[in-house]
C-alpha cells in the first residue's frame, strides 16, 4: 500500500512539475507578446553605450513590453542579438521580439531638417541660415568655402564648376552657385553633404537649360543672372535688364549697376553708397567711376539668381536700351535709350 501511496504521490509531483512548466512557457510566451493590438507608434531613443538592461528598463518604462523579465531571460539565450543605438519608430502592436529585430537591425529613423533658400540671397545668408539650422557656427562654415583643396575637389567632379571660380579676388567660390530651393536634409548632415546635396541640384536645373548657344561661360551666365535677379522682379523687366548687360558689354562700356558696388563694397542692399563706394577700385564694382571695369563683369555672381533670372539671360529681350533705372521701393523698372532719358526718369521717379 506504502509503494503504491508513493507512486501516486510521485506521479502528482511529476504532474504538477510539467503543469508548472507548461505554465511558466505559457506565461514566458504571452510576456513576450504586443502590448497593445492598436496601431500606436511610439517614438524610442537609445543612447550610445546603453546597456541591455537599461535598454529592456527602457522599453518597460514607455510602455513597449510586458515584462522585463521575460525579455532579459530572452536576451540571456539569444546573446548574439545586438541592439543598437539611434531613434527608432516602434509600435504597440508589435512583439518584444519584433522589437528587438527593429532595433538590431539598425533601421533607425532619421530625422531631417528642411531648409528653404531664398533666390537673391548671397553667401553670408545662405550661410546664416545654414548656421541657423545646423550645429555649426558660421566661421566653420566658412572654414570649408575657403578651403582651396575642397573647392577643386568640387570643380573635379561638377562640369559647371570651372577654374574661374578659383580666382583669389572672389568673396566665395560658390556663390551663385548654390541654386535656390526647399531642400530636406539630414539632421545629422555634415556642411558638405548639405554642400553637395544642394550642388547637385543646381546641376539637374543647368541641365535642364541650353548652355551650348551662348557665347558665355556658365560662370559669366550666372554673374549676369545674379544682377539681374538683383534689378528687376517679372520675368519681362528681367530679360529687358539682361539685354542692357549684353548691350553695354557690346558697347565697351561700363555696367553702372549698384548691386554689384553693394556686393563689392559688403554693404546691404538699400545702405546708402558713397561716392567713395562708388569709385572703390574692385573686380566686383561695375560702377562707371571705376574705369577699369568698362566693358567687363563682375569678377563673379553677387547672388545666388534664380531659374528665372538664368533665362532671361539666356533669352535677352529683343530692344534695344542702354540705360535702365530701378525703383527699390516699387520694384518697377524704367528703361532709356539715351542718357538724357534716364536723368530724366531719375529726377521723375526719385
Amino acid at each position: 500500500m506504502k509503494k503504491i501511496r508513493l507512486k501516486k504521490k510521485v506521479i502528482v509531483v511529476l504532474l504538477l512539475f510539467f503543469v508548472l512548466i507548461f505554465l511558466g512557457i505559457g506565461l514566458y510566451g504571452f510576456s513576450l507578446r504586443s502590448v497593445s493590438q492598436n496601431d500606436e507608434v511610439v517614438f524610442f531613443t537609445i543612447q550610445s553605450g546603453t546597456s541591455k538592461i537599461e535598454i529592456v528598463e527602457d522599453l518597460k518604462t514607455a510602455g513597449l513590453i510586458r515584462s522585463k523579465t521575460a525579455l532579459l531571460i530572452y536576451l540571456f539565450f539569444n546573446d548574439d542579438i545586438n541592439l543598437q543605438a539611434g531613434k527608432y519608430d516602434l509600435n504597440r502592436n508589435m512583439s518584444a521580439t519584433d522589437i528587438l529585430k527593429t532595433i538590431s537591425s539598425g533601421n533607425v529613423k532619421v530625422d531631417t531638417v528642411k531648409v528653404t533658400f531664398v533666390e537673391g540671397k548671397n553667401m553670408n545668408d545662405y550661410i546664416k541660415l545654414i548656421s541657423e539650422n545646423f550645429p555649426f557656427t558660421e566661421n566653420e562654415i566658412k572654414e570649408v568655402l575657403a578651403s582651396r583643396e575642397y573647392m577643386e575637389e568640387l570643380v573635379e567632379k561638377y562640369d559647371f564648376l570651372t577654374d574661374e571660380v578659383l580666382n583669389g579676388n572672389i568673396y566665395y567660390a560658390l556663390e551663385g552657385y548654390l541654386f535656390p530651393d526647399t531642400y530636406e536634409f539630414s539632421e545629422n548632415a555634415s556642411i558638405k553633404e548639405i554642400l553637395t546635396k544642394i550642388l547637385d541640384n543646381t546641376k539637374a536645373k543647368l541641365e535642364s537649360l541650353d548652355l551650348e548657344n551662348s557665347e558665355y561661360t556658365i560662370h559669366q551666365i550666372l554673374s549676369m543672372a545674379s544682377i539681374v535677379e538683383l534689378e528687376a522682379v517679372n520675368e519681362a523687366d528681367r530679360a529687358r535688364v539682361a539685354q542692357v548687360i549684353y548691350k553695354r558689354l557690346g558697347m565697351g562700356k561700363g555696367l553702372g549697376m549698384d548691386v554689384t558696388t553693394y556686393y563689392a563694397v559688403k554693404k546691404a542692399l538699400g545702405e546708402t553708397l558713397t561716392m567713395s563706394d562708388l569709385r572703390t577700385v574692385n573686380p566686383y564694382n561695375t560702377s562707371e567711376s571705376n574705369s577699369s571695369m568698362a566693358g567687363k563683369l563682375p569678377i563673379g555672381p553677387i547672388c545666388n539668381p534664380s531659374l528665372m533670372s538664368i533665362k532671361a539671360v539666356l533669352n535677352p529681350s529683343d530692344t534695344n536700351y542702354i540705360y535702365f533705372y530701378a525703383n527699390i521701393r516699387t520694384h518697377e523698372v524704367f528703361f532709356a535709350n539715351t542718357y538724357e532719358e534716364f536723368i530724366a526718369i531719375q529726377r521723375e521717379v526719385g
